[in-house]
Formats: structure tokens, C-alpha cells, sequence
């Protein structure tokens, strides 16, 4: 699905790659999983479940908002279903076209948020330039959303204008069943390429291929989250390649359907820790009959 090495040099010789970083991580950790939010407001956010964890400080990041640790440069013709989601207009997170109106995208992208200070750009390798920009005229979080566990770690956007799909912009088909572990996946969004280079940006979308690791195998002692791993997670993991700090929201696609949202872990790449996601099989009906209902509710 990545583009060809003829389109990666056309995409790279026209890209400002890095630039100043515009957000600052807030890192924070209770006694469930770390968790890097990567908020405009990140400071208020820190603040206020400080105040209610007396949670820390801390140089730990997730998969959570991820940046892509070990993949390629890939055109957006490959992966139509992916969008960035702009706060002021700068990439805040991912998100997935579920239909021509709505996106989804991780519930822990929009805590804070008013659908004012939100647009989405469809159909761009880079999130700063061309596609199409519509503005967000609504969302809904799951309401059993968990801030603490990032349990349920998804919610829904609904678009004021609908989207034009052409080979650039398409939906993404959701799973309603897991796939098994060891299917073939891959993750995608725009940020930092490598570990160590916190405080730069990247214009262009990346994937990497990953495999899945079903829920039971990543709450098991071949792994070190534990009984930290919810029952509305699923984990995808390669040497070297995960997701990392910059794009929560993103997709998870494998056998050509949306299996998970970016949603959190410890570290990036690390062995012992993969990258975990929100499992849309397990909320399939939540989907299916939210995206219904906030499409009607204009």
C-alpha cells in the first residue's frame, strides 16, 4: 500500500520536512498505562488530572497520538481513508473516513475541544497543504470513554460539508470480527520518524507494516501491560515500527478494513510494549449506530 519509490521522491523533493514542533507533549502516568496526550490546551489538561490522579511528569510516550517509528513515505492515493484533523488549523491528530460525512477518529483527541476550533484535510500526503479542508460541526465521544484506562478510546466527527470521494478520498469498511493474531496490518499518519527527534515535525504521511497481537496475547506475560489491556483494545506490533508521539485517531487497516484507532502505549517500538488500539470490532455497534444517529442530528 505505500507509494512507489518514484512517488516518494516526487512527495519528498516538494516537502519541508521538519519544522519547530508546534505542541509540547504532556506526559503523564497514574497506575494505568501511560499515556502522552498531545493537546493545544495541554498544559489545562495536565493541570486538571494532576489534580485528580496527582498524576507526574514523565518521560514515557504511547502510541498514543502516534508518529510513525520505521515506515515509508507514502501518497495519500494509497491510503484514501486517512485524514488529518487540524486544531487552528495545525495537525492535531488522525482520523479515518467512515463516510462522506463522518470521521472517526480517538475520543482522548477531542477532550477539551469545541467543534469550532476543529477542520479536517481529506485527500493530502501532507497535513499542512492541498485536499480538500471541511470544517467539524460536531462529535461525540464514547460515553464510556475512560481517561484513566483509555478504555473505549474512540468517538465520531461529523463534517459541516460532505466529502467528494475520488481515488485520493474513500472510506475505509469497519471489521465487526478481530482479526486473528499475527494478520498482516498497517499503520499510518504524519509526524516524527524517528524516537529521539521530539520537538520536529514531519508535513508528510508515513505507514509501517505491522502484526497484529489480539487482546488476550497483550494482557499476557509475553507482554508487559497486563490487566491494563481493556477489552476494547487490540495491540499491532513490528521490530523497529509502531506508532508513536503525534497521531492518536489514526488507522489500524488490515485485510483492507478498519480493525483499530490509534490510541496509546509505553514508549514507541519498544519489545515488550506494542502499540495498543482501539478495537473497532469490539465497538462496531457503537459505530454503526452513533454514526447514524449523529448524521441526522444536523
Amino acid at each position: 500500500m505505500s507509494a512507489s519509490y518514484h512517488e516518494q521522491q516526487s512527495i519528498l523533493r516538494e516537502s519541508v520536512v521538519l519544522q519547530v514542533e508546534q505542541y509540547n507533549p504532556a506526559r503523564i502516568f497514574n497506575d494505568s498505562p501511560s499515556v502522552v496526550v498531545i493537546m493545544f490546551n495541554f498544559l489545562f489538561l495536565l493541570t486538571t488530572l494532576m489534580g485528580i490522579w496527582g498524576t507526574t511528569a514523565l518521560d514515557m510516550a504511547p502510541a498514543s497520538n502516534g508518529r510513525i517509528i520505521g515506515g515509508d513515505a507514502t501518497h495519500i492515493s494509497s491510503l484514501p481513508y486517512q485524514v488529518s484533523l487540524l486544531l487552528y488549523d495545525k495537525h492535531h491528530c488522525g482520523g479515518v473516513i467512515y463516510n462522506e460525512s463522518i470521521i472517526i477518529t480517538a475520543a482522548h483527541c477531542l477532550l477539551n475541544l469545541t467543534a469550532s476550533k476543529l477542520k479536517v484535510r481529506a485527500g493530502s500526503s501532507f497535513w499542512n497543504r492541498d485536499g480538500t479542508v471541511i470544517q467539524v460541526a460536531d462529535f461525540k465521544l464514547h460515553e464510556n470513554f475512560n481517561l484513566k484506562s483509555f478504555a473505549n478510546d474512540i468517538a465520531l466527527i461529523r463534517l459541516v460539508d460532505a466529502l467528494t470521494f475520488d481515488s485520493k478520498i474513500q472510506s475505509m469498511p469497519i471489521a465487526h470480527k478481530a482479526p486473528v493474531d499475527g494478520t498482516a496490518a498497517i499503520v499510518s499518519g504524519w509526524g516524527l520518524t524517528d524516537r529521539s527527534a521530539n520537538g520536529k515535525d514531519v508535513f508528510l504521511l508515513r505507514s509501517a507494516d505491522v502484526k497484529i497481537i489480539n487482546r488476550d496475547a497483550c494482557a499476557s506475560p509475553m507482554y508487559e501491560y497486563g490487566p491494563t489491556i481493556q477489552l476494547s483494545m487490540i495491540c499491532a506490533q513490528n521490530v523497529g515500527k509502531d506508532a508513536c508521539i503525534g497521531d492518536s485517531g489514526g488507522p489500524l487497516v488490515a485485510n483492507d478494513l478498519l480493525v483499530g484507532i490509534v490510541s496509546w502505549g509505553k514508549g514507541c517500538a519498544k519489545e515488550k510494549f506494542p502499540g495498543v488500539y482501539a478495537d473497532v470490532a469490539y465497538l462496531y455497534n457503537w459505530i454503526e449506530n452513533n454514526a447514524e444517529d449523529i448524521k441526522n442530528n444536523k
